[in-house]
């Protein structure tokens, strides 16, 4: 289903489900979705900050008037899709159990020193994320967790939520919806951008890939991008599997893991792969790194502002200090 005009705003995909898209879906700039049931409606995630919530909320109004938001999924931990929590008044919110943890690693207000902060550090983070504010967040965590898989009835209709994680981070959940044909995925699938494997392995991420291709969908809604339909799970899966077997190649011949990033990111150029052009695409070196990861468990990974200046680093940002 590649239809639906990548616009900001609220999509209506049919079958009571609709989308709230956020172009470019670039850093931070996440999709939601809801669930309309008789009644009662499932919201699946909030966005990176509270004025983006209450845009996506009213959007959302003509169709929680007569089917309040009961219930509130996070598809992760990542706080582009958990910051705007304190705005959906007396929902359920359901995470997985380790998204739950994960969730109070990363305060808001740390986001918001960062923002402010002065030098190098604060340049490189308001070069990814200076569009957003931070400020007046309350972080509001998830009331009900669960593991595997968790099957929730909304105004008589049955959304599956099926943990795929660690992948993405170590939480990942998915929301299917049946009746309507139809996944919300979260960050399992980014559109036209490259995904990043924070937590990984590669291999839970295609396996995820894998069950999603297995089932009797024709709409999917990701965590950034338009929404699409199978072939974009295809080329998320075949993006992963080339930066493993890439990533491990260069392991096995003892090539350092920053050198192998960006050898990578000029083979697939060189090489004509359609991904080569999708944006973000100096994620490849936290995706190499958790290659390696999983390779070596005495591998040690930088730290995630040295992350962040090789990912700056590779895409020519032009970041005070990068490497």
């Amino acid at each position: 289903m590649r239809d639906v005009a990548f616009e900001r705003g609220a999509h209506e995909l049919g079958e009571g489900c609709l989308a709230y898209l956020q172009p470019d879906g670039g850093w931070g700039w996440s999709n939601a979705g809801l669930i309309v049931g008789d009644g009662a409606s499932l919201l699946v995630d909030t966005l990176f900050d509270l004025d983006l919530t209450a845009e996506m909320l009213t959007a959302f109004a003509p169709h929680t008037r007569s089917a309040p938001i009961s219930t509130l999924l996070n598809t992760h931990a990542n706080g582009d899709h958990c910051y705007g929590n304190q705005l959906v008044d007396g929902a359920e919110i359901i995470a997985s159990s380790a998204a739950a943890r994960e969730m109070s690693e990363v305060p808001p207000a740390m986001l918001a020193a960062l923002n402010a902060a002065p030098g190098e550090l604060g340049e490189l983070f308001r070069s990814f994320f200076g569009e957003f504010r931070f400020d007046g967040i309350e972080q509001r965590l998830p009331t009900r967790t669960f593991d595997g898989r968790l099957d929730v009835e909304v105004g008589g209709r049955v959304v599956e939520l099926i943990e795929v994680g660690p992948a993405h981070t170590g939480g990942d959940v998915i929301a299917h919806v049946p009746d309507a044909r139809t996944v919300f995925t979260g960050d399992i699938l980014f559109v036209g951008g490259t995904p990043i494997v924070w937590a990984g392995p590669l291999s839970n991420w295609i396996a995820a890939c894998d069950l999603m291709l297995g089932m009797d969908i024709d709409t999917v809604v990701p965590g950034h991008g338009p929404v699409t339909d199978k072939s974009a799970v295809v080329e998320v899966r075949d993006y992963l599997a080339f930066i493993e077997a890439e990533a491990a190649a260069r392991h096995a011949a003892g090539v350092d893991a920053f050198d192998a990033a960006r050898d990578i990111a000029r083979a697939m150029g060189v090489a004509g792969r359609s991904f080569a052009s999708w944006g973000e695409f100096g994620r490849v070196s936290v995706n190499v790194e958790t290659v390696y990861r999983t390779l070596d468990a005495g591998h040690a990974s930088p730290d995630v502002v040295e992350q962040f200046r090789r990912m700056a680093s590779i895409e020519g940002r032009g970041v005070a200090g990068s490497t």
